[in-house]
């Protein structure tokens, strides 16, 4: 699994000089404008001009950058386009079609049979809590093997590649919160009806089916939908995502994680790596929130006739941590305050709200850190670390109160040096599983950083 990545892996400090060219202002300067886009906003005549200005930085970044190759390297326009990073990195893609069939079928077929049958013999059950109990407990046993254990076996055993890693373990959480979503919203319903309905009503199969594929996370029987599909839309949505995705990669990340000497990584170089990791960090950042938040979740809605676009606001604007988090990622804020915040609450009779707090930092950290940890093949709680301990910090701190404009430089200036540390040590890491690989499978050595000890 390693060796194809070795053409790929290089020192930061030795490299970081090529990223100070042409090339790389005209993409900073092309990628400050890709994230003020929303859909709204791009029916507005005055950023539809931006937009169109936009496409004409990304000519001519794409032009220079093939003059440029050409005069200075005497690279073709043919070799400019070589693509073995993508297949590399999306290989095996038959073994994450299936093992992504096999995870949407249960998801599809078993937790709503379950809630049917479940449902059907509630009200005519003497013992209620029994049948809950029973029925939850063979339910959990089973969404732990099929959702928990099959795909890290398919990851682990099968070698997946890193963009096919990521594939199976982010469908693998999307599934697990789209089904306890259905699951919790719809329990409720059954056991408020009268036991006099000799037949209970249940959620239809379809509107459970268009929720596994539609742009949201909590379960409603019905949606707001769109009259029709605007099918130019989709199209420059999609093609647009995977182009900017495979530029940027090999444009701006290969050249500078290709291997050039053996130098050790010590202290210094390892400050002057943070430092150097900021600009491809926040890069990093800004293509996540437009590759996912607006254009793959804007494609399904399309396709799907999701009129709800409420996707993401205007985070780019926040003074404070709090609203940084409630607006970045809307989908994924409503499940947590809706399933973790708010029912942590109702248990606790609104006592502990600070608990209620922590406890959604948490989950969110330890599942953004499982997600890294599978999809990398290494254990570095980085993003652990930074989500649920200065994450909860600056939560605290820069809160709702901070209303003035210097806060969102300082918020900036975090997200900035924050994504440059997580770059530095993810690809400290990465680097040194290949040249210093594990010798057991020993717990301690599987949870221990190869980048703590290799030279």
């Amino acid at each position: 699994m390693n060796k194809p990545v070795n053409k790929y892996v290089n020192n930061l400090e030795d490299t970081w000089l090529n990223m100070i060219s042409s090339d790389f202002i005209w993409f900073n300067f092309l990628s400050l404008h890709v994230f003020l886009f929303t859909s709204e906003l791009f029916e507005i005549s005055h950023i539809r001009t931006i937009y169109h200005m936009f496409v004409a930085v990304l000519l001519i970044f794409f032009l220079s950058t093939l003059t440029v190759d050409y005069i200075d390297q005497g690279r073709s326009v043919l070799t400019f386009l070589e693509f073995d990073l993508l297949f590399y990195a999306f290989g095996k893609l038959g073994t994450v079609t299936w093992a992504w069939l096999v995870m949407f079928a249960y998801t599809l077929l078993v937790p709503y049979y379950t809630l049917v049958f479940w449902g059907s013999l509630y009200h005519s059950c003497p013992s209620k809590l029994g049948l809950s109990l029973g029925t939850g407990l063979v339910l959990s046993a089973v969404q732990t093997y099929v959702l928990g254990h099959f795909p890290i076996y398919a990851v682990v055993h099968y070698e997946l590649p890193p963009a096919s890693r990521f594939i199976v373990i982010l469908e693998q959480i999307r599934f697990v919160m789209k089904s306890y979503s259905f699951i919790r919203e719809t329990a409720p319903v059954v056991m408020r009806n009268t036991p006099k309905e000799e037949s209970p009503r249940f959620p239809t199969l379809s509107s459970y089916l268009y929720f596994l594929f539609c742009p949201t996370l909590i379960y409603r029987e019905s949606y707001p939908r769109n009259s029709h599909i605007r099918w130019k839309y989709v199209a420059v949505t999609i093609f647009g995502c995977l182009f900017y995705s495979y530029f940027i990669l090999v444009r701006l990340c290969v050249p500078v994680f290709r291997p050039k000497n053996n130098q050790a990584f010590t202290k210094k170089t390892m400050v002057l790596a943070v430092f150097h990791s900021i600009l491809p960090g926040i890069m990093f950042l800004l293509l996540c929130f437009f590759a996912f938040l607006h254009c793959w979740l804007n494609l399904f809605g399309e396709l799907l006739c999701f009129a709800d676009r409420m996707f993401y606001k205007d985070w780019w604007n926040s003074t404070s941590f709090t609203n940084y988090y409630r607006t970045w990622n809307v989908v994924v804020h409503d499940w947590l305050f809706y399933y973790g915040y708010r029912d942590f609450l109702w248990l606790s009779k609104k006592k502990f709200r600070t608990a209620a707090m922590l406890s959604v930092f948490i989950v969110s950290a330890v599942v953004h850190e499982y997600a890294l940890s599978m999809g990398f093949g290494f254990f570095y709680p980085v993003m652990f670390f930074l989500f649920a301990i200065i994450g909860v910090v600056f939560n605290v701190t820069m809160n709702d109160k901070r209303q003035s404009p210097v806060f969102n430089v300082i918020m900036w200036a975090c997200l900035f040096l924050g994504q440059g540390v997580q770059v530095c040590l993810y690809c400290q890491e990465w680097y040194a599983q290949i040249h210093c690989p594990r010798t057991g499978n020993s717990f301690l050595e599987l949870v221990t950083p190869r980048s703590w000890f290799c030279s």
